[in-house]
């Protein structure tokens, strides 16, 4: 992995920008990072009201303290190959799920996210039950969804290319068995037509119609 931090460029609220960690991301080798984020620094502004109401017995600092860490302890990865997503403060946990297994993506927003440029952008893959991954509160997740889909759509291009060389290796094979058909039997290279008969060509050998009976007599 490159040792340069990656910027989340998607913050536009942002003063400058913030440093990504990505320690934690283990790449394959030639896979890039298309996108990676924490969550919208605005996601954590009702634990932070909320701890400021309680701040006066002392529970709120906890609250405040959580939510922060819990904010600047998550990362979210969108690469070429796949999605990963890190959580925990204590102890790392990261998931990953590669495009060949997504089966549905999918985002919302609340009222306060919309307001505030944040939502959820959620992973379902094929066999799995309900929402398998979910990018939670992450700045713009509109385009997070495009962004995954443009590069599922990309990372599938090459199947239907490989498709069409199966389909020519096909043909050169037909057309070499045409050849030595041709070798054997004397035949052209080139396809039968079909086998199309006329009525007339039907007719029975050792009768003969009314009209030609009626000319040899």
């Amino acid at each position: 992995m490159s040792d340069i931090p990656l910027q989340d460029t998607q913050r536009e609220d942002s003063s400058e920008d913030d440093e990504i960690d990505l320690e934690w991301l283990t790449l394959e080798d030639g896979e890039s990072i298309r996108w990676a984020s924490a969550p919208h620094r605005y996601s954590i502004a009702p634990a932070v009201v909320i701890g400021v109401l309680f701040s006066i017995v002392l529970i709120g600092i906890p609250i405040i303290v959580g939510s922060y860490l819990q904010y600047t302890n998550t990362n979210y990865v969108v690469t070429d190959r796949g999605l990963y997503s890190k959580r925990g403060v204590l102890s790392k946990n990261v998931k990953q799920i590669g495009f060949e297994k997504v089966q549905n993506i999918s985002y919302s927003q609340s009222a306060l996210g919309s307001s505030l440029g944040y939502g959820s952008v959620d992973i379902s893959t094929a066999g799995g039950s309900g929402v398998e991954l979910q990018f939670r509160n992450i700045p713009d997740p509109a385009s997070i969804q495009e962004l995954i889909a443009r590069e599922i759509d990309a990372r599938q291009q090459p199947t239907s290319n490989n498709s069409t060389d199966t389909d020519d290796v096909l043909s050169e094979i037909l057309f070499e068995l045409r050849a030595i058909r041709s070798a054997v039997t004397d035949e052209p290279v080139e396809e039968r037509p079909s086998d199309t008969r006329t009525v007339s060509d039907e007719r029975p050998t050792g009768r003969l119609s009314t009209s030609e009976a009626k000319s040899d007599e």
